[in-house]
């Protein structure tokens, strides 16, 4: 893993400074008695070796580009998006994130496919646009599974993972009165009184439905990009290869396999480290 670590200088730089500043987010958490904030900076903390963990153990190269996305994408959702609020005080901070999610999820699909056709026992011939269709569908399923993660801990733990949304206007066939499935419109919504106390909101409150269609809509987007730069990089047989396609695992080879190397020669004893 150190090895793994140290292996590319600017990711390397990146998640000492970001684990350093995880570090000082947790102390200051533990002096404000907020053991909620301490552990999602222990979380993030265990989540800032996972790249290099997938590297080792799975045997995938990790472009520095793709590994620093993902460690700040970490930071960002749980040190500033959770512990500093930024989900809250930030505008857009969620629908950046979720964008940037669509985008890396669709170069993990890409990218599955072509580590599977490296495979000598599954190669098989795909046209591009089907590369750039399992890309794009992979993304947004996984899009669509942490939406279904997000309603779970809401309905179940009475969380707020699907943000609410102040509304002024609802069209509803509930409220129609024939029962005909008509549609009434509730317009002009300024106030909402519940109990008999005003929320002072301003309007009605969604309860998550634009959130979720939000989410995954700039997810879409995430995912077109990234498509798209991959259906000409596999159209041009890998000649034109455009900047998203930095973002693309691969198989690692024999030079960087620190796990298999290590399994090899054992132990680096002081003998072994004089030769």
């Amino acid at each position: 893993m150190d090895k793994e670590l140290r292996e590319h200088k600017s990711s390397f730089i990146v998640f000492y400074i970001l684990r350093a500043l995880v570090i000082v987010s947790l102390v200051r958490q533990i002096i404000l008695d907020n053991y909620e904030g301490a552990f999602f900076c222990i979380l993030t903390i265990v989540l800032l070796y996972v790249p290099s963990w997938v590297q080792v153990r799975l045997r995938i190269e990790l472009p520095p580009p793709l590994e620093i996305t993902i460690l700040c994408f970490i930071f960002a959702a749980e040190i500033l998006g959770e512990v500093n609020a930024f989900y809250v005080n930030v505008p857009h901070w969620d629908t950046m994130l979720h964008t940037i999610n669509g985008f890396l999820a669709a170069a993990v699909g890409f990218s599955l496919v072509l580590l599977l056709n490296d495979n000598e026992k599954l190669t098989f011939d795909l046209s591009p646009f089907f590369l750039a269709m399992v890309a794009f569908c992979f993304s947004m399923t996984i899009g669509v599974l942490w939406e279904f993660f997000e309603f779970g801990m809401d309905w179940f733990f009475h969380t707020d993972m699907q943000r609410d949304t102040v509304i002024n206007a609802i069209y509803s066939a509930s409220l129609d009165p024939t029962r005909t499935n008509k549609v009434v419109a509730v317009k002009e919504i300024h106030d909402v009184v519940i109990n008999g106390e005003n929320l002072g909101l301003g309007g009605y409150l969604d309860i998550g439905l634009i959130d979720t269609m939000k989410d995954l809509l700039v997810n879409f987007v995430g995912a077109v990009v990234f498509s798209v730069a991959g259906y000409f990089y596999a159209r041009s047989k890998g000649k034109k290869r455009a900047a998203a396609l930095n973002f693309v695992p691969s198989k690692k080879n024999e030079d960087h396999d620190y796990l298999q190397q290590a399994r090899e020669n054992g132990p680096d004893l002081p003998e072994k480290r004089k030769k």
